[in-house]
């Protein structure tokens, strides 16, 4: 009996050391995988983050070496000082186009980021419940329509009305332009406010109207301050598509190589320029060379505004 007992012990024993020991061995496996799964996932990430380093630098590198060939028939003063552009003539100014750049940026600043301050104050602070919910999904909807639509409105619509009201044959132009990209970037400008309006916290409100401050006050002193960063985030993203937009511009501005003396006088842009003589130029020409430096002018703009943004977001974190 005593010798039964003893070896049945052993067996149930050797089956608990089996069963530990299986037990032990899934769990070494499981641990080995879960570990070659974290160390593939990681290794997949860091290729990913190179090879869109190397596009973007292969980019770079393309358009500014392709660009500064421009220099070898062309000088630094006349590309960026001469409004001169008549390729034909082997004549290469780009400051026409410069300055339509910046100026036309800077007209659908002046005119849409306060519209759009205004809407996002409007939608964060007074409107009801259930229009924020009607309004919010409208503005995200603009956005993502198509920029050949807006300007093909801005074609058909906007400049015969200009005409009218102006009396002149003429009616594209940067006014047009302008007006036309405020359309474009009034969606983002404001629902990026918004954002930053509505995160401003409640209790700055409540002290402010503890100390006896009106709606108004409240909104321009201590409201609109407090989340003046990512404001600012908006206007730059914002001034970022105006930028970069392409054909709903080509469609309004006239596509003249001609300073814009006037709101109704037409002109042309860097990105104008670029899309409406790219396709019919020799590769190994001056002029190819040209627009590409173009090009190459827009990226690091647009790099310039990646890096501002970059800014404000850090300081807006930190504060």
């Amino acid at each position: 009996m005593l010798d039964l007992k003893a070896s049945s012990g052993g067996a149930a024993a050797g089956e608990l050391g089996r069963s530990l020991h299986t037990r032990s061995d899934r769990s070494f496996n499981r641990r080995t995988r879960l570990s070659f799964y974290n160390r593939t996932f990681k290794l997949i990430c860091i290729v990913s983050a190179i090879f869109v380093c190397l596009i973007l630098f292969s980019i770079l590198f393309l358009m500014g070496r392709t660009g500064m060939l421009t220099f070898n028939e062309v000088s630094v003063a006349e590309f960026f000082l001469s409004t001169e552009w008549v390729p034909e003539n082997e004549q290469y100014g780009a400051l026409v186009f410069i300055f339509g750049t910046f100026a036309l940026t800077a007209l659908t600043m002046l005119i849409s980021v306060p519209i759009s301050v205004l809407v996002a104050v409007f939608l964060a602070e007074m409107s009801p419940q259930w229009l924020k919910t009607l309004l919010r999904p409208v503005l995200d909807l603009l956005v993502g329509i198509p920029s050949v639509v807006y300007g093909f409105l801005g074609m058909t619509i906007l400049i015969p009305m200009l005409r009218d009201m102006t009396g002149t044959n003429i009616g594209d132009g940067l006014l047009a332009a302008a007006i036309v990209l405020t359309i474009m970037v009034l969606p983002t400008i404001s629902r990026i406010s918004d954002d930053a309006i509505t995160a401003v916290p409640k209790k700055y409100r409540d002290a402010s109207y503890a100390l006896g401050a009106s709606r108004f006050q409240t909104i321009a002193k201590v409201v609109l301050p407090a989340a003046r960063s990512g404001i600012m985030y908006a206007g730059i993203l914002g001034m970022a598509r105006a930028i970069g937009e392409t054909m709903a511009v080509v469609m309004v501005i006239g596509n003249t190589p001609q300073l814009g003396s006037g709101l109704f006088q037409p002109t042309a842009v860097l990105t104008s320029n670029i899309v409406m003589q790219i396709a019919n130029v020799p590769f190994d020409s001056t002029w190819n060379y040209a627009l590409y430096l173009m090009g190459f002018l827009l990226l690091m703009i647009s790099l310039l505004m990646i890096v501002v943004i970059r800014m404000i977001q850090r300081k807006g974190a930190a504060s």
